[in-house]
């Protein structure tokens, strides 16, 4: 009898070394095929009779296996996974209590989450276990997706290098279009967002953007930065038509997300790809002058909000840098030597449009201090602050400076 009891015991433990071995080759043969995150739900909505979701701390769907969450349900995932400690469990609206069990990214933070839409006691250890190695699985998917979007971000960031730069080094452009699947033979068109929360700038997310051209069908290409967004796309239509492009893409996202101001500038679209460095100057100038406004339309066109800075962004950095120095570079180098604070003078004196009083005050001098310094700025750059083309020259070296 105990030698059966203990084949029996020994039949049952093989038996399930053996399932979690099978499920377990199950969830590597789905990625290993490129089944990716939805692969891996499948597997588990398959052997386990579970409903899976994974959702990202930003409050996206990322891959699902039948069933769906609202926006809402996923707001309360996404706030869940940046606690400081996320729990096993979130309250889902209309759901209830629902298991979370972290995916963790290329740098062990938990930035997204497996959802199973049942309470963490509802589940027995054969599910408890299915969901813990699935969610491993789905970790390794996510490091790569990262890996893989870190690539195309740095990928995207010199592409806009190589359009500013302009003719140095034009040549690499329809290349790298080529890359990200744009025909450098099309029309070609350039969007910059930013996003504002309790009117201030905050970093952007392209995620939200990425869906959006997603949902579209339109292949873009989306280059983030630390204040902004750049999508670069193909576009055969004519303008107002981009423009209501822009419009839709703002309400889209400001819809998914109401706590974000969605600001886009719109550039006029280009013949090809050897033309972009002009759409991407009035673009990204356009969406900067909707970010200073803080208040008004969220979408605009380089034509409604025209201003200087576009003529100096189609200017190279190098030469940008060397109007700067030249200007600049006399006023610099006595504040090296005497400690004068005459560019500091100059900076305030320009941004308080040449207000005597209150730049004095803001500077915490006399009046007669402040004219001292301004008159010595005079002699040294050899620009009279009195006459206003001198004093345009001087503010335009200080805005290339800030370019450069």
């Amino acid at each position: 009898m105990t030698e059966a009891a203990a084949r029996i015991q020994s039949g049952h433990r093989q038996k399930g070394l053996h399932d979690t071995i099978r499920r377990g080759n199950a969830l590597a043969m789905s990625l290993t095929r490129g089944g990716g995150a939805d692969g891996v739900l499948r597997v588990l909505r398959r052997d386990h009779s579970l409903p899976p979701v994974v959702a990202d701390r930003s409050g996206r769907q990322l891959a699902t296996a039948g069933a769906e969450l609202s926006s809402e349900q996923l707001s309360a995932v996404g706030d869940a996974l940046c606690a400081p400690r996320p729990q096993p469990q979130v309250d889902l609206p209309g759901i209830g209590p629902s298991s979370l069990f972290p995916v963790k990214g290329a740098i062990g933070e938990a930035d997204a989450g497996l959802v199973c839409l049942r309470p963490l006691d509802q589940l027995d250890g054969t599910q408890r276990g299915a969901l813990d190695r699935a969610a491993l699985f789905l970790s390794l998917e996510l490091a790569k997706q990262q890996a893989v979007h870190a690539i195309e971000t740095r990928f995207s960031g010199e592409l806009l290098e190589m359009i500013l730069s302009g003719s140095a080094r034009s040549h690499e452009i329809p290349d790298r279009l080529r890359a990200f699947g744009i025909d450098p033979q099309r029309r070609l068109a350039i969007l910059t967002i930013a996003f504002m929360a309790a009117g201030e700038a905050v970093a952007p997310g392209p995620e939200l953007v990425e869906d959006f051209f997603v949902s579209t069908g339109i292949r873009a290409l989306l280059a983030p930065g630390s204040r902004d967004i750049v999508a670069v796309f193909g576009w055969d239509d004519d303008q107002p038509a981009l423009r209501q492009l822009a419009s839709s893409l703002s309400h889209d996202v400001a819809r998914r997300r109401e706590d974000l101001r969605v600001l886009v500038g719109v550039g006029d679209p280009a013949e090809d790809a050897t033309k972009l460095k002009e759409p991407l100057a009035r673009s990204r100038e356009t969406c900067a002058v909707l970010r200073r406004r803080g208040a008004g339309p969220t979408v605009a066109s380089f034509a409604e909000v025209g201003t200087h800075s576009m003529l100096l962004a189609l200017h190279d950095r190098e030469t940008l840098r060397r109007f700067a120095d030249d200007v600049l570079g006399p006023i610099r180098e006595q504040d090296r030597q005497a400690g004068a604070e005459l560019e500091r003078t100059l900076r305030a004196f320009l941004a308080n449009d040449g207000q005597w009083s209150v730049t004095a005050e803001e500077l915490f001098i006399h009046v007669n201090t402040l004219r001292n310094r301004l008159q010595r700025i005079s002699e040294i750059s050899g620009r009279d602050l009195g006459r206003l083309d001198e004093r345009v020259n001087l503010f335009l070296a200080i805005e290339a400076d800030g370019m450069s």
